[in-house]
């Protein structure tokens, strides 16, 4: 199984920024997906981004498009979420998941990681 963990979650002011990691351990992986998602105080857990290495296969939520940016080293098997002008609303616990190509959902979640944003 795949066991994710992920860092660089805090406290940061708006229009700051952060750059959260994910580190994936198990087997060496040749077609997997690697996302993170956020859930808000209150609020339903959502979509961020996702990348995959099966050509520039990179999504992005429209809320974060232009301010966020995937990337990752696939032979390390990290990813990696660098968040510029944050804003109030990124406020939420950011989890990295792990799906395999085949896979309908992402079968695999780190424990998350506590972002605030404060005005």
């Amino acid at each position: 199984q795949v066991q994710l963990v992920e860092s660089g979650g805090g406290l940061v002011q708006a229009g700051g920024s952060l750059r959260l990691s994910c580190a994936a351990s198990g087997r060496t992986f040749s077609n997997y997906y690697m996302a993170w998602f956020r859930q808000a105080p209150g609020k339903e857990r959502v979509f961020v981004s996702s990348i995959n290495w099966d050509g520039g296969g990179i999504l992005y939520a429209n809320s974060v498009k232009g301010r966020f940016t995937i990337s990752g080293d696939n032979a390390k098997n990290m990813v990696y979420l660098q968040m510029n002008m944050l804003k109030p609303e990124d406020t939420a616990v950011y989890y990295c998941a792990f799906r395999r190509g085949f896979e309908r959902d992402y079968s695999s979640w780190g424990r998350g990681t506590q972002v605030t944003v404060s005005s």
